[in-house]
This record gives structure tokens, C-alpha cells and sequence, in this order.
């Protein structure tokens, strides 16, 4: 590589590398990548593209075959490795997805890995990289985020003396992401003015910025994040690597505290902007791929698609590609997604319920409460005992935000009303 030297940070802290992806080894991914991924389609959605009024292209990597883009740069790093580290064992740390594509490559490749997982990962992740590994890889659950389980993985590689394979702050992993850039300009038949791409560490992002930089200039290149994860943009923001302290992991794929040494820089230097999208936002996004284009992606694989609402008429009559990045989506979450998307909508609303202490309060406050197209999804009494005379915790879904008022109304004007929970998140926690 002909730009990896090393340079200081601000105030003395530590040495990062200063590194850029060159065109000469990301094409070198290409070919070696070849034998395990698939060239993933590029299709156009007519429905976005109406509904946007611009040409609106998806890379479905999703169709990948671990369903995520994590495999191109999982083998092409553990492919560059010597014989000598190959027989010595991998170790990777991912919250699913580079897990896969870490275990397959092993597989493929016959090498022993171990993989740190967080505890929280999602079991449909974790019961495939055990599918794709098989018994070459073992799995450990450790932590509740990806930085739990990387900072675990490094000791024990450091004990092992194996090799780390980095899910996004590599060389080689960024050159294997690059790929999908070289993929997309052999696809596309107009040239691409818009890139939409999912930021977690950043390996993605900045292959695509060094792909796009050397051979489209033009193509605009953004990364968008989970607004409970905003690491990249904020070290963006303050012109250095920053460590959030809290994050909502929910976003899985793409929720890191810290984004990579390697790919900050790229990131700040080559993105065009970055954008966050909120967790509800993400869970429309993906109720409606589901429903209306029979596509099951990931919470990180509807990041650049809930973002286009957000850019609306700046890529009107524009060529944008979106990169879906991945579908490893476990049915057990549906749930928490319907709920997140709901809220965010403004359709779901908790309230104390103080029913009136006189017989047949509860069927008063059915019939003539509610309105007609009121639904209650979720009733508890706040005591076991005595219930007619205990306030209750009631959810209540509305079929436009617009109910909201006149229920509230109805409820204080004839005495039921208690409280409203939506913006109490200290209580709020508890029900979602």
C-alpha cells in the first residue's frame, strides 16, 4: 500500500495511521474475493423512485450469500494472511454480521477461528456463523455491545497469539468493502450522482469514498448512521476519533461507540455528509420493504433508505444508489420493530388510566373514550388488588397522530385521564 504511514493526533494522543484504500488493491480484492462472494444485482425500485420523483437504485447485498456485504472484506483479509498466521487461528469480534463472513471464510479456507459476539446478538445471528463455520469456528458470547465483545477478543488474541480480523478498521477489510464501489460502476448505465451508505465503523464507507474518488469524482458519497449511535458524526463534528459513552444498540449492525482509526479520516475527508436517522424511522423503513416489496433486511440494511426522505429535494431527477447492506433479521424482533415504528409514527401512546370509582367505568371508557378506530394493545392495573379502584397503564394505538388530542380531551373531560408516558422516558423504558 502506498500511502500507510503514521501521524499523531491532537494533544499527544495515540498514533493513527495514516492510510488511504489505493485503486491497484482494491481491484486485487476484487479477484480474490471472487471465489466466495456473489456479485450482488443492482435493481431499480420503481416505488421509491416515484415516490421521490429520482431514479433510486438498491445494491442488494442483502442477497449476498452470509445476506450481508461483511463477507468481501472478512476473506480478503484473512486470504492475505501467511501460512504461519493461518495455522496459528483467527479471532474476530462483530456483532453478526463479519461474524459470518469471518466463519465462512474459515470454513472455506480451513482455519480455526474464535468469535466474540455480543450476549445481546440477535440468536439467528448466531446460529449462522455456527451454520457457516462449522467446525472450524467456535463462538463466545461477551458483553452487551460490539465494544465489549472487541475489547474481550483482543486480549484473548493477545493470550492466543492469533490474528485479529477487524471488522471495519483494516486495510484489507476496507479494500474488500471498496469492492462493492467497482461492482456499481460496471452495473450502473448512468453515471451514479448520489451513494447512500450505512456507517458503523466505517470500513464500508470509506472503501466506497477511495472507489468513487478515483474513478467517479462526481458521485456524491453519504453515510448515514443510527441517530442512538452517532460516533462517526460526532468525531466528524469535533475533528477527532470520539467515544460515545452510551449508545442504543438497536441498530446492531451499525450501533459501535468508536469508530476506527483507519476509516475516520477517509470518512471525514471524503463523505459528503453524514446523516443520523432515528431507530422508528429505520423501523418504517423496514414494515415497509417487508410489506409492500417482499424484502426482509436488517435494522442496518434500511439505514440509507429511511435517509432518503431526509435529502428529498436535493436528489429529485438525480441517479441514486442505496447500498442495502444486509437481511440477517431474526423474526423474534418483529415485535420491537412494529412498536419502534409505531411510536415514531406518532400512532402508539401509553397513558395512567385513573378509571372513576362508579360501576361500569371500564365499559364507559371502551364505548365512549375511545374513538371508533382506537385500539387498545396493551392493559395492566398497577395493583393486584382492589383493581376498580387502581389506575391502569393502557397503550393505545390510533390510526391517524392526529386522534391524539380529542382522546386526550375525552379522557380529561370526564376524569380518567392520569398521565402520559410517551415523553417520560424514565418510566417509558419499562413498557418498550
Amino acid at each position: 500500500m502506498k500511502s500507510n504511514t503514521t501521524s499523531s493526533t491532537k494533544k499527544g494522543a495515540q498514533q493513527v495511521p495514516l492510510y488511504f484504500p489505493q485503486l491497484e488493491d482494491i481491484q486485487q480484492a476484487a479477484k480474490v474475493i471472487a471465489q466466495v462472494a456473489d456479485e450482488t444485482p443492482l435493481q431499480k425500485s420503481i416505488r421509491y423512485s416515484k415516490q421521490l420523483d429520482a431514479n433510486v437504485w438498491l445494491k442488494r447485498e442483502d442477497l449476498q450469500r452470509v445476506r450481508s456485504y461483511k463477507i468481501r472484506g472478512a476473506f480478503n483479509k484473512i486470504n492475505s494472511l501467511s501460512q504461519e498466521a493461518l495455522k496459528q487461528g483467527v479471532v474476530c469480534a462483530s456483532a453478526g454480521n463479519h461474524a459470518q463472513g469471518v466463519a465462512f471464510a474459515c470454513n472455506h479456507l480451513g482455519v480455526e477461528g474464535t468469535i466474540f459476539m455480543p450476549v445481546v446478538t440477535p440468536k439467528q445471528k448466531i446460529d449462522q456463523t455456527k451454520m457457516f463455520g462449522g467446525d472450524r469456528v467456535k463462538v463466545v458470547l461477551e458483553g452487551d455491545t460490539f465494544d465489549d465483545s472487541y475489547k474481550a477478543s483482543k486480549v484473548f488474541c493477545e493470550e492466543h497469539n492469533k490474528t485479529f480480523v477487524h471488522p471495519f478498521d483494516d486495510p484489507k477489510t476496507i479494500e474488500g468493502q471498496a469492492t462493492i464501489g467497482l461492482e456499481l460502476l460496471s452495473q450502473a448505465q448512468e453515471p451514479i450522482d448520489y451513494v447512500f451508505v450505512a456507517v458503523g465503523g466505517g470500513g464500508l464507507a470509506s472503501g466506497l469514498c477511495a472507489t468513487f474518488k478515483e474513478l467517479s469524482p462526481n458521485t456524491k458519497v453519504i453515510g448515514v448512521e443510527p441517530a442512538g449511535a452517532p460516533s462517526m458524526k460526532k468525531s466528524m463534528e469535533q475533528g477527532e476519533l470520539v467515544e460515545l459513552s452510551q449508545i442504543d444498540k438497536f441498530v446492531d449492525g451499525a450501533a459501535v461507540q468508536k469508530v476506527g482509526a483507519y476509516t475516520f479520516p477517509i470518512c471525514r475527508d471524503h463523505l459528503f455528509k453524514m446523516e443520523t436517522v432515528p431507530e422508528g424511522k429505520v423501523c418504517q423503513t423496514i414494515l415497509e420493504l417487508y410489506n409492500r416489496d417482499a424484502i426482509v433486511v436488517e435494522p442496518a440494511g434500511a439505514l440509507t433508505i429511511a435517509a432518503l426522505d431526509d435529502f428529498k429535494e436535493e436528489i429529485k431527477g438525480k441517479n441514486v444508489v442505496c447500498i442495502v447492506s444486509g437481511s440477517n433479521n431474526d423474526i423474534t424482533r418483529t415485535a420491537e420493530i412494529k412498536e419502534r415504528a409505531l411510536l415514531y409514527g406518532n400512532l402508539k401512546h401509553y397513558f395512567i388510566v385513573r378509571f372513576p370509582q362508579r360501576p361500569g367505568a371500564l365499559k364507559e371508557f371502551v364505548a365512549d373514550i375511545l374513538g371508533p378506530t382506537d385500539d387498545i394493545t396493551h392493559f395492566e392495573y398497577s395493583k393486584k388488588s382492589s383493581r376498580e379502584n387502581a389506575p391502569a397503564v393502557v397503550g393505545i394505538e390510533l390510526k391517524s397522530p392526529e386522534d391524539l388530542e380529542p382522546l386526550i380531551s375525552r379522557m380529561k373531560d370526564n376524569n380518567f385521564y392520569g398521565d402520559y408516558l410517551n415523553n417520560k422516558p424514565d418510566l417509558f423504558q419499562y413498557l418498550v
